[in-house]
């Protein structure tokens, strides 16, 4: 693309309208490459990237993409301590971040032990050199090695700490072609015409996919530093954009602005919209398929990559709360023994025949993902229709997803229990009509007499000192007694099923 059409724009910051052609995003991950293997970093190696949306991130992205490193892109909200522990887990040896998030640059600065180069983007300080003053120094022609590096993003452990999964995969010239790139083409439409309006932090695994897919047919994206609802519906007619993938609570933002505010924008360009991530509520969906058409694509699938469903408007109107049919993989629905359930019967959802993967530094967490017959699951449970249609109906791990953010409950209960107050406690997802789940804690104090909201407000502060606002209880509740098996196993969903009544699905 930048031999074809240099001038062309790879990809637009909404708010600062900077705008990076293909010949300056070819030139500059050129001019990475050569930093990374100036450095000695290797096909294979690991790199770690800490940004918000930032115009740097992607000439990173393809600097590490085409010089076969492992990039590791890190959420923003966490803390200095969550953001050292990826670090070293993923073995990252360069460090990458900004002027914007350098207060907890300068937290991590004494930290993450095995990093041997960081740098800073928009200046710097202590401990950082600059990136783009090192990047400069460096000829803008390709390395003589190039071979297809790949993201390797960070999902839930069975500590309650994240675990990066790295997919299985060989080999591969900078210019294979991935199975997510065949999606966009056939059923997306994606070509060198779309203009791909992003709202979402690029640090998520779906955000970051699909923007490189969108770059590597030749298209245009736009990148929003932050979501705003109208503001979303204001770059969609001042770009036309063709295509954008949003989170449900998007939806549900978009449908509360004002009538006026809604119908004052053109949504006429938009060919393909993409949602997942979280359960979107029926009445929701109907509304935006109302107010945009049948345009809208849902898929079901997770970081692991290792299967997919998907499905379109007219599929969907069709079996309404599904996600779709398997077009990776192939569907199987077990139950606890792993034997394999009739068509309508709810059970673990596993993949067969789909693409393999592990969890980084954790055989017992990969092996607990896997059925006997070698298929694979994300813990998800629900059937399948007549037609082949899933329907999720619950989460059989206890993850949390809050606005399309994956949130482990376990990292939470760990803190809590340490609280000198606590006697017991239980973190899980309850229902938010933006957010479709919100974190909340109940909680078994060493006295009842402290229960009360003096307590939870500590409770909640106390979490807020040691993890990212968005894991951290928004209400605290409490009980005299938890209910534990005697062999200690704490029976959570006696206590989450109480605010899921009267709902057909526990997710």
């Amino acid at each position: 693309h930048a031999q074809r059409n240099p001038g062309k724009p790879a990809y637009v910051m909404a708010g600062s309208g900077e705008t990076v052609t293909y010949r300056q995003l070819d030139e500059q991950s050129n001019r990475i490459a050569q930093l990374f293997r100036s450095l000695g970093l290797r096909a294979g190696d690991h790199i770690a990237l800490f940004l918000e949306n930032n115009a740097r991130f992607f000439e990173i992205c393809w600097g590490a993409q085409r010089s076969g490193l492992v990039y590791t892109a890190i959420s923003s909200r966490l803390t200095a301590a969550e953001v050292d522990y990826i670090v070293t887990d993923c073995g990252a040896k360069l460090f990458v971040t900004s002027k914007y998030l350098a207060e907890r640059a300068a937290e991590l600065a004494p930290l993450m032990k095995g990093v041997t180069s960081r740098f800073m983007i928009d200046g710097t300080i202590a401990g950082y050199q600059s990136w783009e003053d090192t990047v400069a120094r460096f000829p803008a022609t390709p390395i003589a090695d190039q071979t297809a590096g790949h993201d390797m993003l960070y999902s839930s452990g069975t500590t309650g700490r994240p675990k990066g999964v790295m997919p299985v995969v060989e080999p591969q010239p900078i210019d294979y072609d991935n199975p997510l790139l065949a999606i966009s083409r056939k059923l997306y439409g994606i070509d060198q015409d779309t203009i791909y309006l992003s709202p979402a932090p690029l640090y998520h695994a779906a955000p970051l996919r699909f923007n490189m897919s969108v770059m590597r047919l030749g298209g245009t994206s736009v990148i929003m530093e932050h979501f705003d609802a109208e503001e979303f519906l204001k770059l969609v007619p001042k770009y036309k954009a063709t295509h954008t993938q949003v989170v449900p609570t998007m939806f549900v933002r978009f449908l509360k602005l004002p009538e006026e505010v809604r119908t004052k924008y053109d949504m006429s360009s938009l060919r393909c919209v993409i949602h997942a991530a979280a359960p979107c509520p029926i009445p929701t969906k109907e509304a935006m398929i109302k107010w945009w058409g049948p345009i809208i694509w849902e898929y079901y699938g997770g970081t692991e990559g290792n299967g997919l469903t998907m499905c379109n408007a007219q599929e969907w109107m069709a079996h309404k709360g599904t996600v779709g049919r398997a077009i990776v993989g192939k569907l199987k629905i077990c139950d606890d023994e792993g034997n394999e359930l009739p068509t309508g019967e709810p059970g673990t959802v596993y993949f067969a025949e789909g693409r393999p993967f592990e969890y980084h530094n954790d055989p017992k967490k990969t092996a607990e993902s896997r059925h006997p017959k070698g298929w694979t699951t994300l813990g998800d449970v629900g059937y399948v229709d007549a037609d082949g249609f899933l329907h999720l109906t619950d989460r059989k791990a206890f993850m949390i997803i809050a606005g399309g953010v994956n949130i482990y409950p376990q990292e939470c209960e760990n803190l809590l229990i340490n609280h000198p107050k606590v006697m017991d406690c239980a973190v899980f997802g309850v229902p938010n009509d933006d957010f479709g789940e919100e974190v909340k804690a109940v909680v078994q104090p060493r006295s009842m007499a402290d229960a009360g909201p003096a307590l939870g407000e500590e409770l909640i502060a106390y979490c807020r000192q040691h993890l990212s606002a968005i894991k951290c209880p928004r209400s605290v509740d409490f009980e005299a007694e938890l209910p534990r098996h005697p062999t200690g196993k704490l029976y959570k969903r006696l206590l989450r099923d109480r605010y899921w009544e009267g709902r057909t699905a526990k997710i």
